[in-house]
């Protein structure tokens, strides 16, 4: 078993959010399980952070097999998971004549059924322990529609999830909190977004939840960069 601390599983954990969460995690003293597809950009992270208090892992969220075995990984790497961020996702230009069929296929089961699998694969540790803490990682635009955006409506479905997660859980010690981010300068963009938030903004929000008290479970956090109508 690696050294003392909470255990954070991070999934969409090679860059942007995901990895800078995980940076920040365990500066602050996690150790933490990193999954994703990208296993060259996760062992990267994991010479970054030291491998006395990360895990890489290939995981592509849309498969149930990945998912198990992602906890399970980390149970045995760690010996107890405290807290889950189901953070893997992306986007598609808005526009229904846009994109391809595929591509919405593929946006649809990694930002919907992703999230759903791994609760559903973490969900059953936690009850046994009976304690958790679920991040989810939606959006601005799934409080508010953008137009002719199917992402949008995908991170619709990723609010209800968290939303009917809470719900379940009410009656319990598990917290869950939904992350929702306006603009971010992501590698999703290959331009950039100038004025953007950047992913330490959205990281420092996912550290705020995970350490408040465990009497209190912040819900919901909205953030955008200033001069963001939307």
């Amino acid at each position: 078993m690696a050294a003392g601390g909470k255990v954070l599983l991070i999934t969409g954990a090679s860059s942007g959010i995901g990895a800078e969460t995980a940076r920040s995690a365990a500066a602050a003293g996690w150790r933490v399980a990193l999954g994703a597809r990208s296993e060259d950009k996760l062992e990267a992270l994991v010479a970054e952070i030291g491998a006395e208090r990360a895990l890489a892992f290939r995981c592509d969220v849309t498969e149930w097999v990945d998912q198990q075995a992602l906890v399970a990984a980390t149970l045995e790497r760690f010996g107890a998971l405290d807290a889950v961020f189901a953070n893997a996702g992306f986007g598609a230009s808005r526009g229904f004549l846009e994109e391809s069929p595929e591509h919405w296929r593929s946006m649809v089961l990694t930002n919907i059924l992703g999230v759903a699998l791994t609760v559903r694969a973490a969900l059953p540790h936690f009850r046994e322990r009976g304690a958790g803490h679920f991040v989810i990682t939606s959006s601005v635009v799934g409080r508010r529609s953008a137009p002719g955006s199917l992402y949008s409506a995908s991170k619709f479905a990723v609010t209800g999830i968290g939303e009917s997660l809470r719900l379940e859980l009410a009656d319990t010690p598990m917290r869950v909190t939904l992350i929702e981010p306006g603009a971010v300068d992501t590698p999703f963009f290959d331009n950039g977004m100038p004025g953007a938030l950047v992913a330490g903004d959205v990281a420092r929000c996912v550290m705020f939840a995970l350490e408040q008290p465990p009497h209190m479970d912040v819900n919901e956090i909205l953030l955008r960069p200033v001069k963001q109508p939307l």
